[in-house]
Formats: structure tokens, sequence, C-alpha cells
């Protein structure tokens, strides 16, 4: 199998995962909304060996939030979120946007979507353009 590489905005920090995706979850919860700022997390799940970091893993920050599961690692120079290995699981979670390339799996499941912000299916509906309207 391939391998995919990944970077955070700036490109400091680089990492090479082998594209054997085992999970692609879209995260609605309310931790995950403030974490990425977005709608939803959009993290895919590979065990431990099949990745390593190209560049800049000392610019790799990690905030844990205290008493859950939850964990974010974004790069010290832009704020990007990049890969993290999780508390829970101990695989290595994979924020789908830091990729260069396609992953493996579609996204698999949307979880905690009870708690999906509640303009998100609005925003499915909106018009659609190709570049930023002024």
């Amino acid at each position: 199998m391939a391998y995919l590489q990944g970077s955070c905005l700036c490109g400091a920090v680089r990492y090479q995962v082998k594209n054997e995706f085992k999970r692609f979850f879209l995260c609605h919860c309310s931790q995950c909304q403030k974490a990425t700022g977005s709608a939803h997390a959009s993290n895919l799940f590979s065990i431990p060996e099949n990745l390593k970091w190209l560049s800049g893993e000392a610019q790799v920050k990690r905030f844990d939030l205290p008493d859950r599961a939850l964990s974010k690692a974004f790069c010290t120079e832009c704020g990007s979120g990049v890969p993290y290995t999780s508390k829970a699981s101990g695989m290595w979670v994979v924020p789908a946007g830091s990729l260069d390339g396609e992953p493996s799996l579609m996204p698999m499941a949307n979880i905690f979507w009870p708690e999906r912000g509640s303009w998100y299916e609005a925003g499915l509906e909106a018009p659609r353009f190709e570049r930023f309207m002024n």
C-alpha cells in the first residue's frame, strides 16, 4: 500500500502515513467543534507503526482536555491540526485536512450527530461557489 504525506499549513511539520486507515469519522461533538473551529472534526485512524514524522516533530504541541478522552495536536508556528496518538485507543488520529493526497477510506460515520451545529444542514444546502465571494 502506498504512503501519503501530510503537513501543517506553514509546512514546518511534515509526516508520512501508510494509506491503510482503519476508520474515518466525522465527529460533531461540541468539543471537536471547539477544537477545530468548524462543524466537525474529520479524523482518520491509523495503527502506530504506519506513521512517521518527516520534519518539525519538535514543533508539535499537544493539548489534552482534562477528564475527557479528547486531545488535539497542532503546529506551534501556524496552529494547524496535525496527527496525535489517541489516549483511548493508542491509534494515530490523523486530521483528514492535513493530508496532501486522498485517503483510502471515505467517511464511515457521523458521530455525536445530536450535538451537531443547528446550522450544519443549512450549510450543506447553501449555494456553492468556486472561490471566495466579495
